[in-house]
């Protein structure tokens, strides 16, 4: 693994932060409802495991979303998304887009695809411009040969 500052990983700056904040509320707010229900309801077997398989799928749910990044290396770049872990050769990246109203970067592949890039958001300010400008380096530096600034953000 290198240590190199161009191969740091891309996540959102808030997104771990945010699932984790809403994964304590519903999953911890869940099981609480789950033992502490009284009542006919409450004491139902079928209805407590109900609330446990809300509460994991809850859990399993947010920690994908808290988990969102890219992992650029000299090799390629591992994209993690909410559902999908998909791995990338330079070569296989044509274009990064990133325009004034997309909520996330998007990689055009050479297979005519087009993937969101979930770790680099909008919502993170500048800070998403300028790791978007470093993952255009990225490409431009190790993807096929081409005119620069073809793949400009």
């Amino acid at each position: 693994m290198t240590h190199d500052a161009r191969y740091r990983t891309f996540r959102p700056r808030w997104g771990q932060v945010a699932a984790w904040a809403v994964g304590v509320i519903s999953v911890g707010g869940t099981v609480l409802v789950a033992f502490t229900s009284r009542g006919p309801l409450g004491q139902a077997a079928g209805n407590r495991l109900s609330f446990a398989l809300f509460a994991l799928c809850a859990a399993l749910l947010l920690w994908r979303v808290g988990g969102v990044h890219a992992r650029p290396s000299p090799q390629g770049l591992v994209v993690r998304n909410i559902v999908r872990t998909r791995r990338l050769e330079w070569a296989e990246i044509l274009a990064v887009r990133f325009g004034v109203n997309d909520p996330w970067v998007r990689l055009d592949l050479a297979d005519g695809d087009t993937i969101a890039l979930i770790g680099i958001q909008r919502a993170d300010g500048e800070h998403a411009m300028a790791e978007a400008r470093r993952l255009v380096a990225l490409v431009q530096e190790h993807g096929e040969a081409s005119e620069p600034g073809e793949r400009q953000p």
